[in-house]
Formats: structure tokens, sequence, C-alpha cells
């Protein structure tokens, strides 16, 4: 069924349902890549509680429930099992409260192959009733083009997080006995908080970046969890004035679906625009912090052959430029915040070295896809505290942040 009715029909019939539609990246953690015997989503349990609300209210064991899972894109339909781990509430426990869903049917599904870390996937959920058990309707995006058709109705989905639309209702005409945590953390700002000015016009990219630089300066984190923590910290900042912005709108309704689209559209894309030199600004930020200068460690945006534009050069766009300049003494650093089906765009943006380095939040690659990245010279550039989703085989051959800057600077 969901092959002949294809993506863009599949997301129309979820789109009008009642349910909670989620998109995430499959990491190497979620998939069989990082070699792991226990593979499954991790799912956020404020989210799993909406789901199976009376899961609230009562402890003992861990708490499971059968969930039925098509995947359309697939064709490939199962029972899979949703829990709650929960031994911190329970008396002489232990420290989990996580939800999971697992029992996909290892190697033989389509969302747990290596080779689908990476990819998007999209879940629609449904409660479950008295006479059925929880439903989960899924398309697993089967190329670039699939992913760039979601995201452009959605918004970019980064690596690790999701990207949730419709909620269910937490109050179930009880109190829960679980303390339902709100999700939005310490950058997260009240309508009192945010800047006057970007209530009528929506900060650009920069200044997002330079707001986070305020509430996280270097303060002697290391380059790698300064980039983690601040690439979370502006999402939370973009979100919260997004809704000081758009909240009382989009609730208050539109008067036809073509105001409903202008707005849709206005918002998605702003998400977009924000993605796309996201990762690249932090990059520069922490360059500049570490001691390395435009123009004399670094070059953002250069030009090399045939009006090529890298992500940065070093020592500097001069440097490269000058032949008497020993090539071997050059760096080039891609920047893609995801690599799957995208790395081949970074081999032949410097025409003088034979190797790159591409920087991305990318949680795991197959070892296949990674074999052939290194046999094109590519070096995977990851956040140190991002290198447990690969392959232990994969790890050792991974280059934190902290690494590629030490050497640059030692070029």
């Amino acid at each position: 069924m969901g092959q002949s009715v294809g993506l863009s029909g599949w997301l129309d019939e979820v789109i009008a349902g009642d349910g909670v539609f989620i998109l995430k990246r499959l990491s190497g953690n979620d998939t069989l890549a990082n070699g792991s015997h226990q593979a499954g989503f991790y799912l956020p349990k404020n989210f799993i509680l909406s789901l199976f609300p009376e899961w609230a209210r009562q402890f003992g064991s861990n708490q499971k429930a059968i969930i039925r899972l098509t995947l359309e894109s697939h064709d490939h339909d199962r029972d899979v099992t949703a829990t709650w781990y929960n031994n911190k509430f329970r008396e002489g426990g232990g420290t989990r409260d996580e939800a999971r869903i697992t029992g996909f049917g290892g190697a033989a599904s389509p969302l747990l192959d290596p080779e689908s870390t990476g990819a998007l996937v999209a879940l629609y959920f449904q409660r479950s009733s008295a006479s059925e058990s929880a439903r989960c309707r899924a398309w697993l995006a089967k190329s670039p083009e699939e992913e760039d058709h979601m995201e452009s109705l959605f918004g970019w989905v980064e690596p690790g997080r999701l990207l949730q639309q419709g909620q269910f209702s937490l109050v179930d005409n009880a109190t829960p006995s679980v303390e339902i945590a709100d999700s939005r953390g310490s950058c997260w700002m009240r309508p009192d908080q945010i800047p006057v000015a970007w209530l009528s016009t929506f900060p650009s990219g920069l200044e997002l970046v330079e707001h986070v630089l305020t509430s996280m300066p270097a303060d002697g984190l290391d380059p790698d969890s300064r980039l983690v923590k601040r690439r979370i910290c502006e999402e939370q900042a973009f979100y919260s004035v997004e809704e000081a912005r758009d909240l009382e709108a989009v609730q208050a309704g539109f008067p036809d679906i073509a105001s409903f689209m202008v707005k849709a559209k206005s918002m998605t894309q702003r998400r977009l625009s924000r993605s796309g030199r996201s990762l690249e600004l932090h990059a520069r930020q922490i360059f500049e912090e570490e001691g390395l200068r435009a123009g004399k460690g670094y070059s953002w945006q250069p030009t090399t052959e045939h009006g090529k534009k890298p992500d940065f050069l070093f020592p500097s766009q001069e440097a490269y430029q000058d032949p008497d300049f020993p090539a071997d003494r050059l760096r080039m650093l891609a920047v893609k915040t995801t690599c799957k089906d995208r790395w081949r765009q970074v081999i032949n943006e410097a025409d003088r070295l034979d190797s790159s380095h591409l920087l991305t939040l990318q949680e795991g690659v197959s070892e296949r896809q990674f074999a052939e990245m290194r046999s094109e010279g590519v070096t995977l550039v990851v956040p140190e505290a991002i290198c447990k989703s690969f392959h232990k085989s994969i790890r050792p051959q991974l280059m934190s942040l902290a690494e590629f800057i030490d050497e640059v600077k030692n070029l």
C-alpha cells in the first residue's frame, strides 16, 4: 500500500489525522550500526506517557505495551514493544527513567539496517483504545529527495532531536503519580526575556549565535562540548522566539487553507534557513576562541578552482592559492550536519588536496559507508560525545573537533 500511495500521498493522509507525528534521524544506537544487540528507538518519556497515560499512575515492573507498526515505505508490518523503564520510581530501585521501542525484528527490519543510519523516518502514532492496541504508521526516507520533501513541510530535523507535530493530552481525569517535567531547557526564553526587536523582526542566525555566547562563554569547556551545548542552546532560543511570535496566531486558527499554507511555509523556511548555517557559525566562533584568526589561521567560505566554495580552508585562501605553499600543510573542512548521501559533495571542493575533513553531527554511519568515505580520502570530524554512536571499529578513525583544531594549529 505504502509504495503505491507514495510519500506525498502518505503525508497527506497522516497530517489530516488526530494522532502525533514525529520525525527523527536514525542514529547508530537506533539501528545495528554501532554493534549493539539491543537496537531500538529511544522516545521522550513525556511522549510515551501521553501515548499510554495510565502508565503515569501505576508502578510495579517496567511498563510495557504492544504497538502495531506498519512501515508503509517498505511494506513491512510488525508488532513492536513500547517499554517505560521506571525503576527510578520504585522502592529499592535504580536510576532508569527512559522509554524505548524494541522488537523490530533484527537485521530483517529496514529500520535496523546499518545502511539506514542517518536516514529520516516519520512516525505517526495513534493512541490505543480499550478494544485495540496503539498503532504507528511509519515512512523511512529512501532518498535525499524524500528527506528534502519531509523537511520542506516540517523544517530541519536535527540529529539526536525529535520534531513533533500534534500533542496528546497528558490530563486523563486523574492526577498522574509521576511528575511530568518541562522539556524546555535553560536557554528557553519567556516573552519578557526576548529582545523586543526580535518580536517584530526574527533574529538572524548570527544574532542567535551571538546571543548563545552570552549564555555559554568558553569558560574552560573543550571545543567538542562547547559545540554541542551551544547548538542545543541555540535551538531552544530559536523555538522560544518562534513560539512568542507565532503561537497565538496559530492557536487562533486561519480563515482558509491558503492563509494556513502561507504561515506554515514561512515558518518552515525560517527553520531551514537557521539550520543551513548554524553549524558553520558555531565552528567559526570556536576557531576564533582557540586562537585561529580569519585570514591567517583559517578562511571561511573561500573560493578555490572553478569558483568552488568549501566551508573552511586552513591556514587561509591565500596560502591555498600560493603554488609554493606545501599542499601537505593545507586542510579543507566541510561542514554538514548530516552526511548520509551528501558526503560525496565535499570530495572535489579543493583540487590541490587529496583528502578532506568533514565536520558532522550525524550519530553514526554504517561500516560499509565509512569504508567508502575513507577510500575517497574523507576523514570524519565528530564531537567526542557523539562518537559512541559509531561502531567500535570506526571510533579510532574518527577525529574530534579538538583534535582537528590541534592539527591545523600545528601545521
